[in-house]
């Protein structure tokens, strides 16, 4: 879920997405947008039914700011309103008490790209999203760190330009407020596209603006480099697709601040605006191995509401819910049916 989008999917059990829809995030914030998400999940839950004839496994759902995994709990985010807002409960219930898991969604998307795309065998990477806002998740030996506390990987709100612009979060100079994708069009007077374009083209103003963003990214990532020592720095968001654009010159800059620490090599993410989903796809999947086995789940409207699913399994992608239910799997596994075995993951974007 995300302060403008939500996106969302059913999974297989090989990762493919087998279905995929999205729905503007309801405006206001708060009560309405936690609504939102229950509505769309049971849309998906339905469409899960209708298509393949079998209720889902497990749902896992990506959420933006500070989340408490191990709770369930989205527990604060600045775009959409929201505090201790007891999230697993409430998508368990509206599911008919499947199992789900949640996660924050920067670091559900660097699941995905961690087992599936550009960190796919790497032992330690960060992954940095730049879009309306800046935020990085940290991967250690095929899982993603959460912090004591959730926070890990809030590379966002590291100062990089003390006094400079104010930031949502109350400091001043943070490092989304010079490179994320917002600042880029603020500095450029349009979209950061069309920022990204003009630099291509070669427009000295448009140049000016992205080397102010670039150099401050470089700074962000020189405090990254010197606390974690990665092996490799996936850039993803939607300031990564300039591609190049970005990428080099980044390199360049970090390259040149570095003194005694060993430069990591910067790559473009691969999964692209699926990374979110396909991660929730992930974290459905080790909640429903970790849940205790249970009847396949009725439509909301037909099931009493469930107790609190049991802990998630470990970090997954930005979002999701559905799979074929117990018995739909058990007749997969027995060669008597074709219907796949799916996951619903559900995203909310910035």
């Amino acid at each position: 879920m995300g302060g403008t989008v939500m996106k969302a999917a059913l999974v297989g059990r090989d990762n493919t997405p087998l279905y995929r829809a999205r729905r503007p995030t309801a405006a206001g914030g708060g009560e309405a947008a936690a609504a939102g998400i229950l509505d769309f999940a049971g849309e998906l839950l339905e469409t899960g039914l209708a298509e393949f004839g079998a209720p889902p496994h497990a749902a896992g759902a990506a959420l933006p700011g500070v989340v408490d995994e191990a709770a369930g709990v989205a527990v604060y985010s600045a775009n959409l309103g929201w505090r201790d807002l007891p999230l697993r409960r409430l998508l368990s219930e509206r599911l008919g008490g499947l199992p789900v898991g949640i996660g924050h969604d920067v670091r559900t998307g660097g699941l995905a790209e961690g087992r599936l795309g550009a960190g796919a065998g790497v032992d330690r990477f960060l992954f940095v999203a730049l879009g309306t806002g800046i935020a990085g998740a940290i991967g250690l030996d095929g899982r993603m760190e959460p912090g004591a506390h959730g926070g890990a990987g809030e590379i966002g709100h590291v100062v990089v330009r003390p006094g400079g612009a104010p930031c949502a979060c109350g400091q001043r100079g943070c490092l989304e407020t010079v490179a994320s994708a917002a600042a880029v069009a603020r500095a450029w007077g349009g979209s950061a596209a069309e920022a990204a374009r003009a630099v291509a083209a070669g427009d000295p103003r448009a140049r000016a603006v992205w080397a102010e963003a670039v150099d401050a990214l470089a700074d962000g990532l020189l405090l990254a480099i010197g606390l974690l020592d990665p092996r490799t720095v996936i850039v993803g968001g939607g300031l990564a697709e300039s591609g190049e654009t970005l990428l080099a010159p980044l390199r360049e800059a970090v390259a040149a601040k570095v003194t005694f620490q060993r430069v990591p090599e910067i790559v473009p993410a691969a999964l692209g605006d699926g990374a979110g989903c396909l991660g929730a796809g992930l974290l459905a999947w080790a909640t429903a191995q970790a849940a205790p086995a249970a009847a396949p789940a009725a439509p909301a409207d037909e099931a009493a509401p469930a107790d609190e699913a049991g802990p998630a399994g470990e970090e997954g992608a930005p979002g999701g819910a559905g799979a074929v239910g117990q018995a739909g799997a058990r007749q997969v596994a027995e060669g008597r049916t074709a219907v796949p075995s799916t996951a619903g993951t559900a995203e909310v974007g910035q």
